[in-house]
């Protein structure tokens, strides 16, 4: 049974990595909202297109991290880079098809989902800039997946550190044209993102061949490729890729339905979101440490620990979480005014910002209980929990969003009413389900 302080050394290097990480988020939400409305909502919208095809190299890495992560647990290390290499050269094959294909298909694609012409045409041109980025994200996934299967995850932090300063730099250069470089507007808040996440591969790739002991977890080898062992990973990851995948078309579809609200709603809807995404930092963090400490837990024969295990940790998730949301709640002001500088803007936007800490307060315990499912292997019942309230949340925000027309504050209680749901469903499968014997 893992001690706090063995959860929390795990867990405070993928904090901080998730932390500097988002700083990219904050950072081009930030600027781009000192260039206009029409540049933040087409930013949110590239954005949001660009995270739903990432998520499913993100949710293939999560199936390799498992299996990583059981490798370990079991001692059997020299299998790990099999998993890592074999697992690599299938994503970086998916990020190259999938930046092929959306060359093509992007502009009838966003046409389809914008009806604005205004922010159709930024949003195009943010977009068809930014998936060059899945180069070197679709690697950079894979990376992350081992640091953090094997528990070394100090290495993300400094990774994400180094990504955070080019990103923060290149976005001030190059949107408004600072340090000798062209303004180029919402483009250069693309190509800064895409230069980022190639200077975070090229540290990953470095760092592994520097500091990590390559034969003892069979690293120093690829051979040639192995479909089996892309099968095995599949097996395990072709759930969690198409969960994540649905778990971020679920907020496109959120944004479809505040895009047609008008330019002032998506804007607002884009700067709390930012917010949203910092305070789900340390979630996400407890939450991948919750999904690699079970799958590790299980490898060592301590599969009657791991409920108690995700009890302790969602504990920690849920102290930390009132602090960050006691502090949105005392100083919404001062935290939205890193957006927008339009006073009107910022006291509009209050409402949405309170009715997601509520939903941040559900969230610190579901997300949890959730990741301790997919930690168990049990990566099928997790896509089925998660399609199940997913389907509600988009008949929710259809009828709210779409038919009523309800305030971006209203419409952000579809949060609410996910994690409700997320928590409840979790609970219950964890107590009555039979899990324990799963093999990966």
């Amino acid at each position: 049974m893992y001690t706090n302080k063995e959860i929390w050394n795990v867990t405070y290097p993928i904090f901080l990595g998730l932390l500097a990480q988002n700083v990219i988020n904050v950072t081009d939400t930030a600027f781009l909202g000192h260039v206009g409305e029409v540049a933040l909502g087409a930013a949110a919208m590239g954005g949001l297109l660009y995270i739903c095809v990432y998520t499913v190299a993100f949710g293939f890495s999560v199936g390799s991290q498992i299996l990583i992560a059981r490798r370990n647990g079991e001692g059997n290390f020299h299998v790990i880079g099999p998993v890592m290499w074999q697992g690599t050269a299938f994503s970086l094959g998916m990020g190259v098809a999938l930046l092929a294909i959306l060359l093509v298909c992007a502009e009838p694609l966003i046409r389809l989902l914008i009806t604005s012409d205004t922010i159709f045409h930024a949003t195009y041109e943010f977009f068809t800039w930014r998936i060059w980025g899945f180069l070197f994200a679709f690697v950079n996934v894979m990376f992350r997946a081992l640091y953090i299967g094997i528990t070394k995850t100090k290495v993300l932090t400094m990774n994400a550190v180094v990504m955070a300063l080019v990103n923060v730099f290149l976005d001030y250069a190059m949107i408004f044209g600072k340090c000798g470089f062209p303004e180029m507007g919402i483009r250069g808040a693309a190509l800064a993102s895409v230069i980022a996440e190639a200077s975070s591969m090229l540290f990953f790739v470095v760092y592994t061949y520097g500091k990590i002991d390559l034969k003892k977890y069979g690293l120093n080898r690829f051979g040639h490729f192995d479909w089996d062992m892309v099968m095995r990973i599949l097996r395990i990851s072709c759930f969690t890729m198409v969960q994540y995948f649905l778990s971020m078309a679920i907020w496109f579809v959120f944004f479809m339905a505040l895009e047609r609200l008008g330019q002032r709603q998506l804007a607002i809807a884009n700067i709390v979101r930012s917010v949203y995404v910092v305070l789900l930092i340390p979630v996400q963090s407890l939450s991948t440490t919750a999904n690699t400490l079970v799958s590790n837990l299980i490898g060592s024969g301590g599969v009657a620990g791991v409920v108690r295990l995700l009890h302790k940790i969602a504990r920690m998730s849920f102290l930390i979480m009132v602090v960050c949301v006691a502090l949105c709640v005392i100083f919404p002001q001062a935290i939205l005014s890193v957006y927008t500088n339009e006073e009107a803007l910022l006291l509009e936007s209050v409402p949405a910002l309170y009715v997601v800490c509520g939903a941040m307060l559900i969230a610190a315990l579901a997300n949890i209980y959730f990741n301790g499912i997919s930690g168990t292997g049990n990566t099928q019942a997790a896509l089925g929990l998660e399609v199940g309230v997913q389907i509600f949340y988009a008949l929710y925000i259809i009828v709210v969003g779409m038919m009523l027309r309800a305030p971006v504050d209203v419409c952000f209680t579809t949060e609410v009413i996910y994690y409700s749901l997320m928590l409840t469903f979790s609970v219950i499968y964890l107590k009555k389900a039979k899990w324990q014997n799963k093999k990966i």
